[in-house]
């Protein structure tokens, strides 16, 4: 019996859920290790526009939006509520013990505002459907993390830009995704 193939929009399913996992430790590790400047008791800062910074994480958690669109695209709407649900899990399980809850209840809150703006408009164009979606997710990702780890929005135009740009990084990869992928069930 001869191996069974595995679909090219299986493999950048499989490859996208992965990812999307592993921006949920990096994202974490990056906000309290990597940036021009750590605050004492707050998250390290890199500048995402002149003259205003952001929690480095950011610059991770735009890419996992992006992914779990694409895992959903792949996979199916079942796999990508299951990298919601997994991501939230991990996000509590491997964030600082001081941003815990915010980082778990923003990613799920986030994540879930993504499936519910990208489920409908992928339909109308993928691209579309994963920019969209991703801006709905970075804006309440941020206000949620910000507002329950510090209290403050003092950050908030930043982690938006920083959120932002890493969605305009992945364009490139969403429209090789849609060349290689399954149309929306």
């Amino acid at each position: 019996m001869p191996p069974r193939r595995v679909l090219p929009a299986t493999r950048i399913g499989l490859v996208a859920f992965v990812l999307f996992l592993a921006c949920i430790p990096l994202a974490n590790w990056m906000i309290g290790h990597v940036g021009l400047v750590c605050l004492p008791q707050g998250p390290c800062l890199v500048p995402v526009a002149p003259g205003l910074m952001a929690p480095s994480g950011v610059l991770i958690i735009g890419f996992a939006l992006v992914l779990r669109d694409m895992v959903q695209r792949c996979l199916g709407t079942g796999w990508g509520l299951g990298a919601v649900l997994a991501g939230s899990v991990a996000s509590v399980a491997l964030a600082d013990p001081h941003v815990v809850l915010a980082s778990g209840l923003a990613f799920l809150l986030s994540e879930l505002t993504d499936f519910a703006v990208y489920t409908p408009l992928q339909r109308r164009g993928l691209v579309l459907a994963v920019v969209a979606s991703s801006l709905a997710g970075l804006v309440v990702d941020s206000v949620v993390f910000l507002s329950v780890a510090f209290g403050s929005l003092d950050f908030l135009a930043g982690q938006v830009i920083g959120k932002a740009w890493a969605v305009a990084i992945s364009v490139p990869l969403v429209r090789l995704a849609r060349r290689l992928g399954p149309q929306p069930a």
